[in-house]
């Protein structure tokens, strides 16, 4: 996601990591910070910003505006991971290729009229203006399924008479009188059966200014407006001291805690102060975390069997643990060994949980065991057919990437399973082509995956693909071009999606970043598609002048998101109605210089991003050692509350 301009020496703009389902209760008033609430006094850095010397931004950034405007920002600053450690199995990408820049030149769709920047060109009498930028473009040609298309054929250009003239408009009147007669019979009437399948998928149709005529929920949040949404630090937790890039996956609110995954432990936080509540210490440091919770606040973590030592420096993560994040207890953790593992225990490079099922998976399989006393469910089995269990997708659901094929020609399909036996209920064989697939959703279950590598953008993503989870049919495939929407699903792990969410049987993503009306600033917008139809909707939010945002989650049926700011603002979040597509803001953060610059200092792509009842908090998901004294002020969290 291309970042707004910053002012001479000031560190780059930054977003946050992975939706999150908020937690039962709400949380105390933070207590005001002190007057500088990183306990130093402004200065300004030299020039190239915070951190290491890093990579000049990518193509497409904005350029200098005139001269008394904000200079070009500079590449990523501080808090941008220097390096990732080594990830086993799932296919961790060594890199990420550039971004092409906004307006790069695109191929045409056959048979789709091309737009214009938002301006209507060439359009016939009586017909409404393109839609501009923004706006999502009808799909790709597809072909699971094929889509249908209308005939088109014109009347060669002849007048049509009087008679002719009544007659068709009869025969249209006939038509709207049936249609709507057929509308009613099969969207309400006495059949209460089909209004309980649409109360249960969130309706939501291609139809309709904003989703309010096509039946999405909006509204039913628990979010609620604030009086006064300006906020303030209410703490900031330093980095643990490394020696290397080290991976701190892992970040929950419960309603008496903020909990972090640190070095080698996880521990509590007090909500407003930040004071240390309780600590769990593990044998090594955490390897992936589970992003969900249960009702009770009990999660699940892959941890590595030891700490380093210099004649093993990495450990397998090979450790499944639970964890009681009510009582800040482990509750236990085991290790399996497999026919796929020889005679050392399998290795993991994902975990999730759902209902009482905590599932972890690898290129040795999949295991997984009852959350609340670490009875086995199942375990890796040795394969005639070369398959396995790649990675799982918790939540509501459980479902799982299998992986088949040979490593040159891997064969993916989606199953959803019976989270308590394993068992498959239904399978989707992802067209030719996939090499990793991501879970974005499991109730309704979409799959994101880049087909053929024709992202192009690093993303992970060029489709999305909406399938019927009891009968493993695909209900439609989107086109997400990398060029006109942005998002992030990491391929090393196969429940990592981020920056989008799934509500009201759609699918809510950024676009790319693009110049504003202004004299200089990007900024962009958030749109959807139909689940079931695959077809964009009329749903639009602008981010605002100089602003860019994001998706972070649901609430009910309203969308969360944040506004990554400009170099003179603090960020946002807002509410953002399903139905009408207002926007609300629920918390504007501080536009201190020392405030900012560790809010921006987190990235989009490797950070954590929570929000609940007027508490913020960002958080890294990679840390390493400091390159300098400038570097030191990087932080591991920091949490904002309101006044």
């Amino acid at each position: 996601m291309t970042q707004p301009p910053q002012p001479p020496n000031e560190p780059p703009q930054g977003g946050f990591g992975a939706p999150q389902d908020p937690p039962p209760g709400g949380f105390g008033a933070p207590t005001p910070p002190p007057a500088d609430p990183f306990g130093k006094q402004p200065a300004t850095p030299p020039a190239g910003g915070f951190g290491a010397p890093q990579a000049p931004p990518p193509a497409g950034a904005p350029q200098s505006p005139p001269p008394g405007g904000p200079p070009q920002q500079p590449g990523p600053g501080y808090g941008y991971p220097s390096g990732q450690p080594p990830q086993p199995g799932y296919g961790y990408p060594s890199g990420q290729p550039p971004q092409p820049g906004y307006g790069y030149p695109q191929a045409p769709v056959p048979g789709q009229p091309q737009q214009g920047y938002g301006f209507p060109q060439g359009l016939p009498p009586g017909q409404p203006p393109q839609q501009g930028y923004g706006y999502p473009t009808a799909p790709m040609q597809q072909q699971y399924p094929p889509q249908q298309n209308g005939n088109g054929n014109g009347n060669g250009g002849k007048k049509f008479g009087t008679q002719t003239q009544i007659i068709v408009a009869a025969a249209v009147a006939v038509v709207l009188i049936v249609a709507g007669g057929v509308w009613y019979s099969s969207s309400g009437g006495d059949d209460g059966k089909k209004k309980e399948e649409a109360s249960q998928t969130g309706g939501g149709t291609a139809e309709g200014k904003g989703g309010g005529q096509g039946g999405a929920v909006g509204g039913g949040g628990k979010e609620k407006t604030p009086a006064d949404p300006k906020s303030k630090v209410a703490f900031q937790l330093p980095l643990p001291k490394v020696d290397d890039v080290t991976k701190v996956d892992g970040s929950w609110l419960t309603d008496k805690a903020y909990v972090k995954a640190g070095l080698n432990e996880i521990v509590g936080y007090d909500l407003a102060k930040g004071t240390k509540l309780w600590s769990i210490p593990l044998a090594g440091q955490v390897c992936a975390a589970s992003r969900h919770m249960s009702k009770d606040y009990k999660t699940a973590v892959v941890f590595e069997a030891g700490k380093p030592t210099k004649a093993k420096k990495y450990q397998p993560c090979n450790q499944v643990g639970a964890l009681d994040l009510n009582t800040g207890k482990l509750m236990w953790s085991k290790s399996v060994t497999a026919a796929t593992s020889g005679d050392e225990p399998v290795r993991y490079d994902g975990i999730t949980l759902s209902g009482t099922t905590v599932a972890a998976a690898g290129t040795e399989g999949g295991a997984a065991f009852d959350l609340s006393t670490g009875a086995e469910r199942w375990k890796p089995k040795a394969s005639t057919d070369g398959c396995y269990d790649a990675g799982y997708g918790g939540g509501d659901a459980l479902a799982v990437v299998r992986k088949c094929g040979t490593y040159d020609d891997p064969q993916l399909v989606i199953q959803a399973l019976n989270p308590t036996t394993g068992a498959p209920i239904s399978s989707y064989k992802m067209p030719p082509g996939v090499d990793y697939a991501s879970i974005v959703s499991t109730k309704p279950l979409v799959v994101a995956a880049d087909v053929g590598d024709t992202a192009g953008d690093g993303s992970g993503i060029s489709d999305f693909f909406s399938i019927d989870a009891s009968t493993g049919k695909l209900l439609t495939r989107i086109a997400a071009d990398g060029e006109k929407y942005a998002a992030q699903c990491h391929s090393s792990e196969v429940e990592s999606c981020s920056q989008l969410a799934v509500g009201n049987n759609r699918i809510y993503v950024p676009t790319e970043d693009h110049e504003g009306t202004g004299e200089y600033g990007d900024t962009n917008e958030i749109i959807s598609f139909d689940l079931t139809t695959g077809k964009p909707t009329s749903d639009r939010a602008d981010a605002g002048e100089r602003y860019t945002m994001f998706p972070i989650r649901m609430d009910g049926g309203n969308i969360i998101a944040y506004r990554v700011p400009p170099y003179d603002k603090g960020g946002q979040v807002v509410s953002i109605d399903g139905a009408t597509f207002k926007q609300t803001v629920l918390m504007e953060n501080p536009s201190d210089r020392s405030v900012r610059e560790a809010e921006t200092s987190f990235t989009p792509d490797y950070s954590e991003f929570l929000y609940n009842d007027g508490h913020l908090y960002l958080a890294s998901t990679t840390v390493s050692k400091p390159h300098g004294s400038l570097d030191e002020s990087r932080r591991l969290a920091v949490g904002f509350g309101r006044e």
